[in-house]
């Protein structure tokens, strides 16, 4: 098959925005479809960014056209929309998390695979050219071996500019799981699997506020730990510290990883573009220049479709995602037990895209 990759997608809520801002401008994707349980916001979302259908997955699921659904649902719905996409036959891209436990993660993969489908995962951060640049260095042994990395995520948390924050402090949300992907994610695309955690986790408030939008002055119930602390033994050796919290007015956003000869620095991994930088051990520090970013939010759809095409495994794969899962998953057990818990599942790094990999460039005919 040649031509571009005829794409649908399911969930018009806020994330939608920023992914069909980026789908809709690459030439080897062909955006046919919206849909949403709101038929009013699939059309809304359609007429903003021309896409000519929009209505329910069935109908979405009824164009032969399309061979790659992004799952932007909620976290809840993740694993049945997915399930539903698969039966029908085609390619899967799911937000993060890929679901919202290990069973439902792992038959989703596995019907994925009875299938002879794919299943691509968010974050495609780890795809962007700041976080690529800083992957090529640690693989060219620019930092000697990793001995230790550093990842903070704190902020007060997205009540403040979300219109609908509370399903952000429901199940399968809070900070470990709705920004926890991007900084575990990138900690195995650079390190390889996690083998083990011990963590800590509290809660600063049983409810919070929204704070601007139609809904701005209500307050809602938070279900989930709010602040998480982990200690991860990655299975490469690497002793990695990192802090999850929406508990702070100070926000800060590090990932960082030592080696022998030198610390890198990365952009924030839940950006595109960015500069990293090298501290080396005779106190010089070298900083690489801010990278183009032609594209973003979506660029994992592109690479899963030019992936299928070519017959090659996708980077942002499923089992990086089911990987990081179970890392959450073992993080809240780890903090519920008081104890360390020791990973089943394992995932590779990630091997670095081609520097000149265009998001732009037609290439599928």
């Amino acid at each position: 098959m040649s031509g571009p990759v005829g794409v649908g997608i399911v969930g018009a809520g806020t994330i939608s925005g920023q992914y069909l801002r980026t789908l809709t401008r690459l030439p080897d994707l062909d955006v046919r479809f919206v849909a949403d349980l709101d038929l009013a916001r699939a059309q809304a979302r359609a007429t903003e960014f021309g896409v000519a259908r929009c209505g329910s997955l069935g109908e979405l699921l009824a164009d032969d056209g399309i061979e790659i659904v992004v799952n932007l649902t909620v976290p809840k719905a993740h694993v049945e929309v997915a399930l539903t996409v698969l039966a029908a036959g085609r390619h899967v891209w799911n937000e993060k998390p890929l679901a919202m436990d290990r069973p439902s993660g792992r038959a989703l993969l596995d019907a994925a695979r009875a299938a002879g489908l794919r299943v691509g995962t968010a974050p495609d951060t780890v795809l962007g050219p700041g976080f690529q640049a800083g992957l090529r260095l640690v693989a060219a042994g620019a930092i000697g071996t990793p001995l230790t990395a550093l990842t903070l995520l704190q902020s007060p948390g997205p009540e403040s500019w979300h219109p609908d924050p509370a399903f952000l402090y429901a199940d399968g949300a809070g900070p470990l799981f709705d920004i926890g992907p991007y900084y575990l994610s990138a900690l195995v695309a650079l390190l390889g699997p996690v083998a083990s955690v011990q963590a800590v986790a509290g809660r600063a408030r049983a409810e919070r506020v929204v704070g601007s939008g139609p809904l701005a002055g209500q307050s809602f119930p938070v279900t989930v730990p709010t602040h998480v602390a982990a200690l991860y033994r990655m299975a490469g050796g690497t002793a990695v510290h990192s802090v999850f919290s929406f508990d702070s007015p100070l926000v800060r956003r590090r990932l960082e990883v030592t080696g022998t000869e030198a610390t890198l620095v990365l952009p924030d991994p839940n950006t595109f573009g960015g500069a990293p930088e090298l501290h080396h051990v005779d106190g010089a520090v070298h900083k690489l220049a801010p990278v183009l970013v032609p594209a973003t939010r979506g660029i994992g759809v592109l690479e899963l479709a030019r992936a299928i095409r070519a017959g090659e495994p996708e980077r942002a794969s499923g089992e990086l995602a089911y990987h990081v899962l179970d890392v959450m998953t073992a993080t809240v057990e780890a903090a519920t037990s008081g104890g360390s818990v020791e990973l089943t599942s394992s995932a590779r790094p990630n091997r670095p895209v081609p520097p000149d990999w265009d998001p732009l460039a037609a290439t599928l005919g």
